[in-house]
């Protein structure tokens, strides 16, 4: 009971020192999710939402705070959408993307973790894992790509290796986008038919779809080994994408208590007199054709 209350009072406390508390509840959270969301609402609580992270970037940068943000989920589940959403108006050397390529022959003989070491962020940055160390526990372990051996030190190690992160000040979240199977179905059927999406069906999610049964019962036991008390996992209703876009932008933002320090009452100087200037002449210059 002491724990909930301190608990309690941690989230009290960072709600309180929180811009987004001046936010009304999205949508979603007011109705049920019987409904697809509006598009016109969507992109209105979107903008909100975007204006909030523009905001938190700026005090990460300001306090210097090291955030980690890792995004899990089934193929299909919309996390390299939610992934854009978040980064769309924010700088890049502040909030970066770590999506890592399959490990070289070198990395292989590495410590697991190493690789992903690299990729953590340095005080003032935000990085978000499309995919992270729970490869492992997940695509390797289904696929076949390590041994149980190497799945279980796994399980032995990751909960310290989280903790050890965390007690160096790096804030760490991590999110689990869960889509129902009929979903990720549909949404596989309309990648194929989508020649800006076709690329997105990699022979490896054509194989995941075929071990629907295999992935749920490594994410059973994964989430059994690493949702922890220090580092639990948050899992994302991701069937309906707008919906999961929102809630997981808007639960970011109600995780780090930041305050609104970007630049007030900026104003645009006259600018000086041109000095003698004399501008080439256009034809040498070459540009490209004009097609539109």
């Amino acid at each position: 009971m002491a724990d909930k209350a301190k608990d309690k009072k941690k989230t009290d406390a960072q709600e309180a020192s929180s811009p987004l508390t001046d936010m009304s509840a999205p949508p979603s959270e007011k109705s049920g999710h019987h409904k697809k969301m509006d598009r016109e609402v969507y992109e209105a609580e979107l903008e909100k939402l975007q204006v909030e992270l523009v905001r938190l970037q700026e005090w990460i940068k300001h306090a210097g705070l090291r955030v980690a943000v890792i995004f899990e989920g089934r193929d299909a589940a919309g996390k390299g959408g939610t992934i854009k959403r978040v980064t769309e108006h924010l700088n890049p050397r502040v909030v970066s993307i770590a999506a890592l390529a399959t490990p070289t022959e070198r990395e292989r003989t590495e410590w697991y973790f190493q690789r992903y070491v690299e990729h953590l962020p340095s005080a003032g940055e935000m990085v978000l894992f499309d995919r992270s160390w729970y490869n492992r526990p997940g695509v390797e372990r289904v696929m076949g790509f390590c041994s149980e051996d190497e799945v279980w030190e796994f399980f032995r190690t990751c909960p310290e290796f989280e903790r050890m992160l965390m007690r160096s000040g790096i804030i760490l979240l991590k999110y689990w986008f869960s889509v129902a199977d009929e979903e990720q179905e549909k949404r596989f059927q309309a990648r194929l038919k989508d020649p800006l999406k076709v690329w997105k069906l990699s022979p490896m999610d054509l194989e995941s779809r075929m071990r629907w049964v295999e992935y749920s019962q490594a994410k059973d036991e994964m989430f059994a080994y690493t949702d922890t008390k220090d580092s639990p996992w948050w899992v994302v209703n991701a069937d309906d994408k707008r919906r999961a876009r929102l809630n997981m932008i808007h639960h970011l933002l109600s995780q780090i208590p930041y305050e609104d320090v970007t630049h007030k009452n900026l104003k645009l100087a006259d600018r000086p007199t041109e000095k003698g200037y004399v501008r080439p002449p256009v034809d040498s210059q070459t540009f490209v054709p004009e097609l539109y």
